[in-house]
């Protein structure tokens, strides 16, 4: 690749995280630029501030990914007056895109949670509170002799994956009848003719965000004028898409052996915790930000602990002694995901910069 696009940029980074996945009060998404601007250097950081914005230009970057969105709440108008209208018209000012990949990185398995398990160390990780409704299937009907090249082009386009599992299909072979009438033109058959084809039902699941190119893939590749298929909407759990992660780790740790060790895992300047509980920890839950909605899920699933942040003082009473909350900042929790975003980034551009920012944007302080 000669050159990239911020729509390149951008592509690559939602074929991780999609957009579909934000929370509905979300602001995921490019937020200042021209998507067709050709990138100069991208600049990754979890805030975008004034500060990173200086730094973005220093460092001659044109684009700035971060986790979170400077642009969250409405602006009514841009005077200057607060450090979000500071940072958008500096931004706009010096040609600097930012994009936020924030609720989205946080719902997906490879995300902000799963890179604070493997810091953790779990092993057997999987989704501590899957999402329903994310998933839909497609049913469609395909000559015998055509269903390989119908099913590799549904596969392409995204439909298909379950788990670790790829090119995953039903199908069921039965007799398919139609008569082409008026203008029609048949791939098979005589016009006013009953035609009767050996024809094959193929059935496949696919999330519901790639509907749209699933169909289209479908159409161009089915030898048929007119396509018939099905598209149902499921309530199944999506196994790689939800909220935290859960796992286990090798070697049982003594609580306090494994609060000692998790402040310097997560480089944290101070841990608050509930009760220690009197048995070793091996099963621990985990969410980058703030967490405290995941607490049942995260009893439910027999974790020992869970590692998360932001937990007001009546939250830590919902422990009841089931588990240990660990809340070691919202910061710590998700620093590491600028880690995760050059890598994601480094393994598909190289004709440009990649940049740790090295400016400071947690907001508090310990003594």
């Amino acid at each position: 690749m000669a050159t990239a696009t911020i729509k390149d940029v951008t592509n690559h980074l939602e074929a991780l995280a999609p957009r579909a996945y934000q929370e509905d009060y979300d602001n995921s998404g490019l937020l200042t630029g021209n998507v067709n601007a050709e990138v100069k250097g991208v600049l990754v950081t979890l805030d975008c501030t004034e500060k990173v914005i200086d730094e973005a230009i220093a460092q001659k970057c044109n684009l700035i990914v971060a986790h979170h969105p400077i642009l969250f709440r409405g602006l009514k108008r841009i005077m200057g007056q607060t450090y979000v209208e500071r940072a958008i018209i500096k931004a706009i000012k010096n040609d600097i895109a930012i994009y936020s990949i924030h609720t989205n990185l946080d719902n997906v398995v490879g995300g902000v949670s799963s890179r604070m398990a493997e810091r953790i160390g779990l092993k057997n990780q999987r989704v501590l509170l899957p999402r329903k409704g994310t998933l839909m299937k497609l049913v469609t009907f395909v000559p015998e002799q055509n269903t390989g090249e119908v099913l590799d082009a549904l596969h392409a386009a995204g439909a298909g994956n379950i788990g670790e599992y790829k090119n995953c299909s039903f199908t069921v072979t039965g007799e398919g009848k139609f008569k082409p009438t008026g203008n029609a033109d048949p791939h098979i058959g005589e016009l006013n003719q009953l035609e009767r084809v050996t024809e094959t039902r193929c059935e496949v699941i696919f999330p519901e965000h790639l509907s749209s190119k699933i169909v289209a893939a479908l159409k161009q590749s089915h030898p048929y004028e007119e396509v018939a298929y099905y598209l149902s909407k499921l309530e199944n759990e999506n196994q790689e898409v939800g909220s935290g992660i859960f796992g286990e780790l090798e070697t049982p740790l003594e609580p306090i052996d494994f609060l000692n060790r998790l402040k310097k895992t997560m480089n944290t300047g101070c841990i608050r915790h509930t009760e220690l509980i009197q048995k070793p920890i091996r099963k621990v839950a985990v969410c980058g930000g703030a967490g405290s909605f995941l607490l049942s899920a995260a009893i439910a699933s027999g974790a020992d602990v869970f590692v998360s942040a932001d937990f007001k003082y009546h939250e830590f009473f919902d422990a009841d002694g089931k588990l240990i909350i660990a809340d070691i900042g919202h910061y710590e929790s998700e620093q590491f995901t600028k880690d995760l975003l050059v890598e994601v980034l480094k393994e598909k551009f190289t004709t440009f910069a990649i940049i740790f920012s090295n400016t400071g944007t947690n907001p508090l302080s310990y003594l």
